[in-house]
């Protein structure tokens, strides 16, 4: 199976490539940058090929794609900078992304009849409420761009292709790249306080445990819409912190706010990031382990990580 994966400078789309070449898969990376220099924690990727790729140029894209002929092609690729979206002058870069490449991948994998995985978010819904959103849910109603234009991807996806996997997934950690770990490990070692939101609630998702379950997928033509983040309970970014400080042995004092009180943010949050994951084992497929086991594992590979350098 010949696996074409996009962004792969990203924390996920690493995770993936790794995933696949742990089964013996021909996998190929793309991004937009000339070249890919493997995670920061030098977990490179050295054994596949990697292929410089702007999602948004049709074309570029098309050609690229007819020429590798991939089976399967792992969508990671999207603007992700959620309040950065929100700025008037980026806003038509950020559908450019989200909406007009998704685009571009899912006409090329139409016309290859390959698999798409599509990576979109809980950022679709409304956010209220307190119910775990169904994966089959159309309720939508994004509050900002970021989500406007993930479901507009989304809508690319399924409008196009019968052979679909679209993979909701939230509060994402990995090695590879920036993430809320690594932003509060480093507050948290400079400051005796820091404030944390305590009112928006949902669940972690730990990029390596999520490449196992996304390559888990492209083995099976169980298409469809699906939730995936790590077991373990719904929690705050409050909770999430004192967990996170816990298990790293820090003891700064973590003070819960309201996202009022908080008032940082330029993009409007979801207060309901509760997803409900249980199609997975209907489905077949194996959940994701609890996230204070990912967390215990992730800030393992960090530590190691900082010895080693």
């Amino acid at each position: 199976m010949k696996v074409f994966v996009t962004g792969v400078s990203g924390q996920l789309g690493h995770d993936v490539m790794n995933e696949l070449a742990k089964r013996g898969y021909e996998g190929i990376g793309s991004d937009i940058q000339p070249t890919y220099g493997g995670a920061q924690d030098g977990t490179a990727v050295t054994t596949m090929p990697y292929v410089r790729l702007d999602i948004t140029d049709a074309e570029v894209v098309r050609k690229t794609l007819t020429d590798l002929r991939p089976d399967v092609i792992v969508h990671c690729a999207a603007w992700t900078a959620v309040d950065m979206a929100e700025d008037d002058d980026l806003v038509p870069k950020v559908k450019a992304v989200n909406v007009g490449g998704t685009r571009n991948i899912a006409d090329a994998a139409k016309a290859l009849d390959a698999k798409m995985v599509y990576i979109s978010t809980d950022y679709v819904f409304n956010g209220q409420g307190s119910e775990p959103w169904d994966p089959d849910c159309r309720d939508f109603a994004p509050l900002n761009v970021y989500g406007e234009t993930k479901l507009g991807g989304e809508e690319a996806v399924s409008g196009t292709l019968d052979k679909y996997f679209i993979v909701r997934i939230a509060w994402v950690f990995g090695v590879n790249g920036r993430n809320f770990i690594k932003t509060m490990l480093k507050v948290g070692r400079t400051h005796d306080e820091v404030r944390v939101v305590n009112d928006q609630i949902g669940t972690p998702t730990y990029t390596y445990d999520l490449a196992r379950l996304l390559v888990d997928m492209i083995e099976t033509d169980r298409y469809g819409y699906y939730h995936a983040t790590n077991e373990g309970g719904y929690i705050s970014w409050y909770d999430f912190t004192k967990e996170i400080y816990r298990q790293a042995g820090l003891s700064t004092k973590v003070t819960p706010v309201t996202t009022e009180e908080y008032g940082l943010s330029k993009a409007a949050r979801p207060f309901n990031s509760r997803l409900d994951k249980s199609k997975l084992v209907k489905n077949g497929f194996q959940p994701l382990p609890d996230w204070k086991d990912a967390l215990t594992r992730y800030l393992e590979i960090l530590k190691k990580n900082e010895n080693d350098q």
